[in-house]
């Protein structure tokens, strides 16, 4: 097969270097097979290893782990702004 091939279980397939970065193995990863953000989730599956993009989180689900406000909020008067002359 051709280093752009088709793999029939998971789809197009592409051959890459693997190259020393400090201590560690690393890949480029190929502009067609990019996906958003800066981070991803790597695991192993038996001998293969599976990179993907890390979610992106709704608003909700970052508020949602803030403490909540207190209570004891100050009453906001609602007094008409100083008259300014112009």
């Amino acid at each position: 097969m051709s280093s752009r091939g088709i793999c029939a279980k998971t789809g197009p397939e592409r051959h890459v270097k693997v190259f020393k970065n400090g201590r560690n193995k690393a890949v480029r990863i190929p502009r067609e097979f990019e996906f958003p953000g800066e981070e991803a989730i790597m695991r192993k599956e038996g001998d293969r290893l599976v990179i993907e993009p890390v979610p992106t989180k709704s608003l909700l689900a970052v508020l949602a782990k803030f403490a909540p406000l207190p209570e004891d909020f100050s009453p906001i008067l609602n007094v008409p702004p100083d008259a300014v002359e112009l």
